[in-house]
Formats: C-alpha cells, sequence, structure tokens
C-alpha cells in the first residue's frame, strides 16, 4: 500500500468512525476503561513502592534486622505471615551486645509488640504496645519532647513506667501534663516518665500513636511471652554490613545449637537494609504487575466488542466493498480498509485511556497526600508503552478477521446485497 492509499484509508477511517459517534465511543469504552486501570495501577504501584522504599531508608542503610524462623532471600519473613515464632529471645539479645563476638555494631534494639487498652482517670484509649529495649532511640530514632526514656536498669527489673506518643498522650491527657501521672495498662499500674516529639508514619507505622515500656515488663507483666518479635543493630560502617551479618548468624547458630552451616536449619533470619529494599522491591513489583496483568484483562472484553462492531460495520458496508471491488480495489485494500478503522478505534481509546488513568492517578496521589503519606505522583514511561502497544494489537488482532471477511466478499453478490 502507498502512503497515498495509506493516507486515504485513515481519512476514510476517521469519516466512518464520525459517522457513528456514539457506537463508536461506546465500543472504545472498554478500551479506555481498561487502559486507565493498567495506568492507575501502575502508578498506584510505584508511588507505593517509592513510599515503602523511601520509609525503609529513613532508618538508614547500615541497619540490620533479626526476626524469629527462617525466610528464604526473596521471602518476607514469617511473622508477617501471621506465624507466630518463638525462637528469638531476649537472652539472644543480651549475646548480641558482647562486642567480642560482634565487634562491628554501634547500636542493638530488641522488641516484643502487642496491643494495650490504657486508661487515665475517665479517659481510655487502645492502641499498640511496643516492649522495647533502653536502647531503642538508638537505633530507631525519636526524640522526647518532655521527661526521659526508661534506662538500662528499668529495663532489667520490669520497672512498671511507660513513654507515651504524643497521639496518645493528647489522646489521654489533652493539655494536662502527663509525667508522673500513672495510667492503667491492661489493669496494671504505670508512672508516665516521658513523652515523644510527634515523628509521623513510617513504614505505616505510627510511632506517635503507640507506648513504649520496657521490653522485660512487656514480656512478663502484659504480654505473657518469652519470645521477640525482632531485633534490630546499627553498624558503624556500611562496609561492615557483611561481616557484621556473618558473626551475627555464627553467635544465633552457636545459641540455638545448630551445627549445619548451610542456614538450612536456621530457626531466625539475619537480614541487612539493602536485602529488605531488594526483598520489598520484588514483592511489590510482582503485586503491581500481576495487578496490571489483572487490569488488562478488561482490554480482552473491549477488544472482543471492537470486533462485533465491525462485523457490524462490514454488514453495513456490504455494498460500498461491492462498489470498491468493482472499480479495482483489491482484496488487500479493504483489508486495510478495516483494519486502519478498527486500529483506529483502539488508538483513540488507548490515548483517551491514558489522559484518565493519569487524571485518576493524580487525584490518588492527591488523596494519600492528604492523609499524610508522602505519596510520589509517578507515571511509568513502561505503563504508557505498555497502553499504546497493547492498544494497536488489539486494534490488530480483533480487527483482522471482520477485514479479511469483507475483502472476501465477492463484487456481484455484494453490489446485490439488500
Amino acid at each position: 500500500m502507498s502512503f497515498l492509499d495509506f493516507r486515504r484509508a485513515i481519512l476514510n477511517s476517521l469519516k466512518s468512525l464520525r459517522k457513528n459517534k456514539s457506537r463508536s465511543f461506546l465500543t472504545m469504552l472498554g478500551i479506555i476503561i481498561g487502559v486507565a486501570s493498567v495506568i492507575l495501577i501502575m502508578s498506584l504501584g510505584a508511588g507505593a513502592q517509592s513510599l515503602i522504599l523511601d520509609q525503609v531508608e529513613i532508618f538508614g542503610a547500615n541497619l540490620i534486622s533479626v526476626t524469629p524462623g527462617k525466610s528464604g532471600k526473596n521471602e518476607p519473613p514469617s511473622s508477617v505471615m501471621g506465624i507466630t515464632i518463638t525462637t528469638l529471645t531476649y537472652e539472644d539479645y543480651e549475646a548480641i551486645l558482647n562486642k567480642s563476638r560482634v565487634p562491628d555494631l554501634t547500636a542493638v534494639a530488641a522488641m516484643a509488640n502487642g496491643n494495650s487498652s490504657l486508661s487515665w482517670r475517665e479517659n481510655s484509649y487502645d492502641t499498640t504496645l511496643a516492649g522495647a529495649t533502653a536502647s531503642y532511640p538508638d537505633v530507631y530514632g525519636g526524640e522526647i519532647a518532655d521527661g526521659r526514656f526508661f534506662n538500662r536498669e528499668e529495663e532489667k527489673n520490669l520497672a512498671k513506667v511507660v513513654v507515651l506518643g504524643s497521639t496518645v498522650k493528647q489522646e489521654l491527657f489533652g493539655d494536662s501534663d502527663a509525667l508522673g501521672q500513672k495510667i492503667k495498662i491492661n489493669k496494671q499500674f504505670f508512672e508516665v516518665i516521658g513523652v515523644m516529639k510527634e515523628r509521623g508514619q513510617v513504614m505505616f507505622n505510627d510511632f506517635d500513636n503507640q507506648v513504649f515500656i520496657p521490653v522485660r515488663t512487656a514480656q512478663k507483666l502484659i504480654l505473657g511471652i518469652n519470645h521477640l518479635n525482632f531485633i534490630a543493630a546499627k553498624v558503624d560502617d556500611s562496609d561492615k554490613i557483611p561481616q557484621a551479618v556473618d558473626d551475627l548468624t555464627a553467635l544465633l547458630r552457636d545459641r540455638h545449637d545448630i551445627g549445619d552451616q548451610s542456614g538450612e536449619s536456621d530457626d531466625f533470619t539475619v537480614r541487612n537494609a539493602a536485602e529488605a529494599i531488594d526483598l520489598l522491591r520484588t514483592i511489590t513489583d510482582a503485586l503491581k504487575y500481576f495487578l496490571a496483568v489483572m487490569a488488562a484483562l478488561s482490554l480482552l472484553v473491549g477488544g472482543i466488542g471492537i470486533m462485533n462492531i465491525m462485523f457490524i460495520s462490514v454488514n453495513e458496508r456490504v455494498r460500498e466493498i461491492g462498489l470498491r471491488k468493482a472499480v479495482g480495489a483489491k482484496n488487500s485494500n479493504i483489508i486495510w480498509q478495516f483494519l486502519l478503522e478498527a486500529m483506529v478505534l483502539t488508538l483513540v481509546g488507548g490515548l483517551i485511556g491514558i489522559l484518565v488513568g493519569v487524571l485518576l492517578s493524580f487525584l490518588a496521589s492527591v488523596v494519600v497526600n492528604f492523609l499524610g503519606y508522602s505519596w510520589a505522583f509517578r507515571i511509568p514511561v513502561l505503563a504508557i508503552l505498555l497502553a499504546v502497544v497493547t492498544s494497536a494489537a488489539i486494534g490488530l488482532i480483533f480487527g483482522y478477521y471482520p477485514a479479511r471477511r469483507a475483502s472476501r466478499l465477492s463484487p456481484v453478490e455484494a453490489l446485490s446485497y439488500e
């Protein structure tokens, strides 16, 4: 087909589509919805991935985590799956503090978390209970607005002291002074010794909406457990992270009587921040692309609609096809005419879908930022390319059969068609 013929076919396609504006729009609707869904999901996935990774990096790249239970390199910790594993203990934490075994660590913190019901006078509030070691601020940061954080002696002696997040303080005490007050946590009285500065949400964890008590106190008096949820440690130099991971692994294998050095028998998992970031990127990528494929299935429905409309168009224009063939049009000319109509239909629908998807993605980012999250508005180039290529492919695939059928009509039969 020459350039002139191609140009004429495009103009004829646009003319045909303009004749049936309502039908053309309704036909494109499936493509518009499908493409917009793909753009929206890819954009939300990119934004969520950026948010999660940025939140992880807030704690620094020199952070090492120890979680109970074994998980593969590209698998999430067992605790994420809702499985309770009790292999990590406070004694493990104390052994890690031994500089002779793991010399490159600058700070180590252990956590045992749960939920709690708080009350002060007539006020009550349900929140997250963070059983922590005194070294918690050294590892995770956070500043004290009033009072102080509990110390190592209070941690070891099961002291009944509590540090409030800023939201919890406001909910229980309002503008009143909280320091020195006694609050009830699950029917036991604790003295408020500190209030944290407002910090906001990190990794979807609202630091302001929780209370901190010594980890041993949480284990023995509140939660009734002997295990830890996790241990986190900071390394003085990111270049020393691999050695620190090896030292931690060797120490815990010794303590847990694990003779297998291959890692298959480990009942714990040691990861550094870089591995955690890679794992999160793998998980979010897989989820993002899976949802994008599910959304793209709606394009299949749109393609079937286009094929049906093209069949209707062929039946309506039988006499036109016969006349064109009678004056010398080749089968290839007829095929290209209807094929281009289908492709124009899908490409226009795809472009509208891209605009709708971008707009919805922008509105979603505005809403999420309004809710307090730092959400980046991102439209992956891959999503745009995927939308354009998919639209063109659908036009070719679902437009070919009706176009081929039109090209096979006999001129005599077509001209006599009623």
